[in-house]
């Protein structure tokens, strides 16, 4: 099986075969031709071989050689990326036809937005594989532009994401009623006094504190400010609700995050205020492309959301 692509900057064609991904993901992986040589139970020139030949031929240098280790380049650790894609794909196609004679099993790819999938995967996975044992599942973690981009290109078959996205070009399932209208939360440690005995707070109390806020959500953040009268204190931008919960622990301002994920930090001592603002209310989806061929295992899990009720 062969993988064929041009790529700008590359002079003329080039067919990238799976055994040569698998020979250079094992050296990045181990970082040294011999420990990947050792994995691949070859000897250590022919891998050598290999990989410069794949450099020769795709007119990019992959590796920077240093004395005892190698570390990729911009282009090795694109290749990187894309190669686990491809083998993932490869492996999940192989199993989907073979799953046409062994009955129902194989392995479902779901992308999901890291703080969505800390929460709620968990439990769809529950109800789904106590019915289907034999389906094992492959996590691929991103933010929602990158869950997308996976979905585009059959990586994975599921994504659970959060508004906004484009839904002309998906179908979705939102998964009940309080996850349609998923609020905004502030989240901050004891140094913090505001909304005192009170379970949100207007936007106007984050007026001149540093804000830790999510690339994805600064727009409408800044909008909100806006029509209160005042421009946001940004402290922080950040793609990661995990470390923008940290840092809200630590003292360093108060993060705006979806109220959903503030328990992906419960061993810090965090205060929260729901924030009283409609517009900024998000939601997650369960997606899947319009009019693309979803694999028995995708169906099922999807037919299964219908059951599915978060606790």
């Amino acid at each position: 099986m062969a993988y064929k692509k041009s790529m700008d900057g590359i002079q003329g064609g080039f067919t990238l075969d799976i055994r040569q991904i698998k020979y250079f993901l094992a050296v990045a992986e181990e970082g040294q031709i011999t420990a990947a040589a050792r994995r691949l139970n070859m000897a250590q020139p022919p891998l050598s071989y290999q990989i410069k030949a794949l450099e020769e031929e795709l007119g990019v240098k992959l590796f920077e050689r240093g004395n005892k280790s190698l570390q990729l380049t911009e282009a090795g650790s694109i290749l990187r990326m894309r190669g686990e894609e491809i083998l993932e794909l490869t492996k999940s196609t192989i199993e989907e036809l073979k799953e046409l004679n062994k009955g129902f099993q194989g392995t479902l790819n779901i992308g999901t937005v890291a703080s969505s999938g800390a929460a709620i995967l968990p439990q769809l996975i529950t109800g789904f594989h106590s019915k289907y044992p034999r389906v094992s599942f492959r996590l691929w973690e991103g933010d929602t532009f990158r869950i997308v981009e996976l979905l585009n290109g059959g990586i994975v078959e599921i994504g659970i994401i959060r508004t906004p996205f484009n839904s002309e070009a998906y179908e979705c399932v939102f998964l009940q009623d309080e996850l349609m209208k998923d609020p905004m939360a502030a989240v901050c440690n004891d140094s913090w006094s505001m909304g005192e005995g009170s379970v949100s707070i207007s936007f106007k109390e984050l007026r001149d504190k540093p804000l830790i806020i999510h690339h994805r959500y600064e727009e409408k953040i800044t909008e909100a400010c806006r029509t209160k009268g005042f421009e946001p204190a940004v402290l922080c931008r950040s793609d990661d609700i995990r470390s923008m919960i940290s840092w809200a622990g630590s003292g360093l301002g108060i993060a705006i995050v979806p109220k959903s994920t503030v328990n992906l930090a419960e061993t810090l001592k965090l205060k929260f205020w729901e924030i009283d603002e409609p517009s900024l209310e998000t939601s997650v989806a369960v997606v899947w492309r319009k009019n693309r061929y979803l694999s028995s295992v995708a169906r099922h899990f999807v037919e299964n959301l219908k059951d599915f009720t978060l606790r």
